[in-house]
């Protein structure tokens, strides 16, 4: 199995046509997650593929407990080849809102985000770290209307979007469900430009 090293962590990859293989975004997405994480927070990651991120927290922030999602069974295996505590289902599934398991101090997601048409979906599990609907927003959006349901007061977000998906519509959605929205990392990559928003319950 291949392995890549980042941040004090190496993380084993599954095979590329199978699982999301880390890139900018998931690179991103694990500095923002590092600069907001703290000893003793409970953390959720949704849609974890590999379980790059939560893997670089767990190698660098104490105390954390930290538990991911994915609905991917070989993204999953992979996950958990890197000691991630990982439940294989869409989204919040496979979790209980309210119960004192499923309330998170920061949750965390790096959703599909490239609109995609029905001629463009990718073959079989794969499709579903690409797939984001016509709009590239469908899996995001099915993520925000959950979300609040799994934080604790005071709790925060960090999403992982490309200019692609539309900013102004992420953050006016975000501001209805009752986040304070800034935009925390940002990287411009080829054609278009990532970044890290986080909300913050008010």
């Amino acid at each position: 199995m291949v392995e890549i090293e980042y941040k004090n962590t190496r993380v084993k990859l599954g095979a590329s046509d199978l699982v999301y293989e880390p890139a900018e975004d998931s690179f991103l997405l694990a500095d923002a997650a590092l600069e907001e994480a703290e000893p003793c927070m409970r953390i959720l990651e949704i849609g974890a593929g590999s379980g790059f991120v939560s893997a670089v927290l767990k190698a660098n922030v104490k105390g954390i407990r930290i538990l991911a999602t994915e609905i991917n069974p070989h993204a999953a295996r992979c996950a958990k080849a890197n000691e991630v505590e990982v439940i294989r289902t869409d989204l919040f599934r496979g979790l209980k809102p309210g119960s004192q398991k499923a309330s998170f101090d920061l949750i965390l997601f790096n959703p599909p985000y490239l609109p995609t048409s029905k001629e463009e979906k990718v073959p079989g599990w794969l499709n579903y770290a690409f797939d984001g609907g016509t709009s590239g927003r469908e899996t995001l959006d099915r993520f925000l209307s959950e979300v609040r349901n799994y934080l604790k007061p005071g709790g925060k977000v960090l999403i992982l979007i490309s200019s692609i998906t539309g900013l102004e519509s992420v953050k006016e959605k975000m501001e209805k469900l009752g986040f304070e929205v800034d935009i925390v990392q940002r990287k411009k990559v080829s054609f278009e430009e990532l970044m890290v928003v986080r909300g913050k319950l008010l």
